[in-house]
């Protein structure tokens, strides 16, 4: 249906991507009157049709003041909205099945204070939030999360009842958004390092780095780098400790896809690997990452365990969108 999406587009102002800050102003705001609000004015009908055959003075004037009311909640509705400011910020990434939030800045620049304003994607939880007089406040909505890649969540229904929820003014912003979703992490044992990956730290094992401290032992820890005074000191159900060194060559991993089990799908390897980055990162190793048409180096620290993470979300798709989604 492209004259449909063209005529919302047109009609509510629709756009792909907005720069931040955006701005309400009046053709962005649209107001309608509620259920409670047309019951309300079928009532003042009932009653003026009454204070007419009737002849009450009293009659008119109380169903004047009524709609007088209804008219200034009318205004204040739509006020609550006009001239708002949005400033979307940085998406942090989340692992599918976790709820991802979008962050928005919000400025009041008027000296009254705008009050129950609710946000929310299509079909997902609200956010509500108050705005102080010449002020700021933030607001993270959320979003659930199903799968792994580049989410863009459209645009946010921003709208208000304030303040007798007679009408309904909202607005539809689109800020720049996007946000990584990580494969959902399986956790398996960390595979054996390959023998060629660890021959110079293997053989430059001399006794001369310096003692860095301990950690808990992982499986691909070799045996002769356990501390047995301490484990002997400790109880049997507590994780083995390994000793660290500083000044030798570290211990370096390759998670390759091709040491996942072939029978499983796209998506159970995806994780099994996404695991095995959060494992090794856990256990301050050097290690590599090996895909199908790509490979990172071995590394250590957040930034390499995020360039994973995010290698294994992306995967498959093109380098544009990739790219795209790191820059966002």
């Amino acid at each position: 249906m492209p004259a449909l999406a063209t005529f919302q587009r047109w009609l509510f102002r629709l756009a792909a991507d907005e720069q931040s800050p955006i701005v309400l102003n009046q053709r962005r705001i649209f107001i309608v009157p509620t259920r409670a609000g047309v019951l309300f004015a079928v009532v003042l009908l009932v009653m003026l049709i009454g204070a007419i055959n009737y002849n009450l003075s009293l009659g008119h004037a109380l169903i004047f003041l009524l709609a007088g009311l209804g008219i200034v909640a009318m205004v204040h509705t739509f006020y609550n909205l006009f001239g708002l400011r949005l400033t979307a910020g940085r998406v942090p990434a989340v692992f599918a099945g976790d709820p991802a939030h979008f962050p928005l800045q919000l400025e009041n620049a008027r000296r009254q204070t705008r009050r129950a304003l609710e946000f929310r994607f299509a079909g997902q939880a609200r956010s509500l939030v108050n705005l102080p007089a010449a002020g700021h406040a933030s607001v993270a909505i959320p979003f659930a999360t199903q799968r792994r890649g580049r989410l863009d969540p459209g645009r946010v229904t921003l709208s208000t009842h304030y303040p007798l929820g007679l009408f309904r003014a909202w607005s539809y912003p689109h800020p720049r958004w996007s946000c990584i979703v990580y494969p959902q992490p399986i956790r398996t044992p960390l595979p054996a390092p390959s023998p060629t990956m660890h021959a110079d730290h293997l053989s430059g094992d001399n006794g001369q780095e310096d003692f860095a401290g301990l950690r808990p032992r992982q499986p691909s820890d070799s045996t002769r780098h356990i501390a047995w005074k301490t484990v002997a000191r400790r109880s049997d159900e507590q994780p083995h400790l390994v000793k660290q060194f500083a000044g030798g060559a570290a211990e370096e991993l390759w998670l390759a896809w091709s040491l996942t089990a072939p029978e499983c799908g796209l998506e159970e390897r995806l994780s099994i690997l996404t695991g095995w980055v959060l494992a090794a990162d856990e256990a301050q190793a050097r290690y590599g990452l090996h895909l199908p048409g790509k490979q990172l180096p071995p590394g250590q620290g957040d930034a390499h365990r995020a360039s994973c993470l995010q290698a294994l979300a992306l995967h498959g798709e093109s380098d544009e969108q990739a790219e795209s989604a790191r820059q966002a």
